[in-house]
């Protein structure tokens, strides 16, 4: 195939990706300006101080939702915009969303009636769930903000990740964005350690990408829907980069790298439920497998 990762990839961004993942490839790759981003990312905003309008694709519908906000802090956090007033009014919308322990759920019933993917199941009374709120603690806490809704929040990350005795991949992931972010450096990093062994004694990772066919897929997945060191790894300074050799690392690399596709993005490994959701996720993963990369050091072609 002709041309760099990096070229590629952004003949695919302008023909497939929605306002705000083209202003996000423009600030990553082409020395965009923060500010762009920034604005594409307000037309997801409610009058509530979450975000909605489908900002995660597999939730539709304009109703602010937990999941929706630590997609937007993610956003704000790679762009250096994740404080001030915007987090205030972000803390004040996961105030009135929390659960009585002070946590958020993975979905608020007021999604109820709009079209979601069915993997995420929509309950009256949801209970707290680690994969929604210990992202969102952890970006916080990265980024200094200070606000009475992260003091319960942080104690109930702590107890989750605490009792994780058995577990499934995208809860690690929620686990690490915890531990990664917490200012308590040497608790989270005994606990890190805990989660690797889990990690490699449950098989949750395919350390060898030649061989995952023979890696079974956590109950609910889909076929195929693996997990490689660079998924919990993102960059090189996570706690979970200890989790794996040098060797390991570079075996995930090579096989993110030699996963783009034909049209220059990368796919989807989860279960595609709707065209829409299925063209709006693929930019996302894109830009994400290219800041992975690139915070590891592959050369993609910037």
């Amino acid at each position: 195939m002709a041309g760099t990762p990096l070229s590629r990839a952004e003949q695919f961004i302008w023909l497939t990706a929605r306002v705000l993942e083209q202003r996000r490839f423009a600030h990553h790759f082409l020395g965009g300006d923060a500010d762009p981003v920034e604005a594409a990312l307000s037309a997801y905003v409610n009058e509530d101080g979450g975000y909605g309008h489908a900002l995660e694709p597999d939730l539709r519908g304009p109703v602010s939702q937990p999941l929706h906000t630590a997609h937007a802090l993610r956003v704000l956090d790679s762009v250096g915009r994740c404080g001030g007033l915007r987090a205030e009014r972000v803390c004040r919308f996961l105030t009135e969303v929390s659960t009585r322990d002070g946590a958020l759920p993975a979905l608020h019933p007021s999604i109820r009636g709009y079209p979601v993917a069915p993997f995420l199941p929509v309950v009256d009374a949801p209970p707290s769930d680690l994969l929604a709120t210990g992202p969102v603690v952890g970006l916080l806490h990265r980024n200094q903000v200070w606000h009475a809704w992260l003091f319960r929040a942080t104690d109930f990350c702590w107890a989750a990740v605490d009792a994780l005795e058995t577990s499934h991949p995208y809860e690690i992931q929620a686990a690490v964005a915890f531990l990664d972010g917490v200012p308590d450096r040497a608790r989270a990093e005994a606990a890190a350690d805990r989660l690797g062994r889990l990690v490699r004694v449950q098989r949750l990772v395919v350390l060898d990408p030649d061989r995952a066919g023979d890696q079974p897929v956590a109950p609910g997945y889909a076929p195929g829907e693996h997990h490689f060191p660079h998924d919990y790894a993102r960059v090189p300074g996570s706690l979970a980069r200890r989790w794996f050799t040098d060797e390991e690392m570079a075996r995930s690399l090579d096989h993110l790298a030699a996963g783009q596709e034909d049209d220059g993005g990368w796919p989807l490994r989860w279960r595609r439920w709707a065209p829409g959701p299925a063209l709006e996720w693929r930019p996302i993963v894109t830009v994400e497998a290219l800041r992975t990369l690139r915070a590891h050091g592959r050369p993609i072609g910037d």
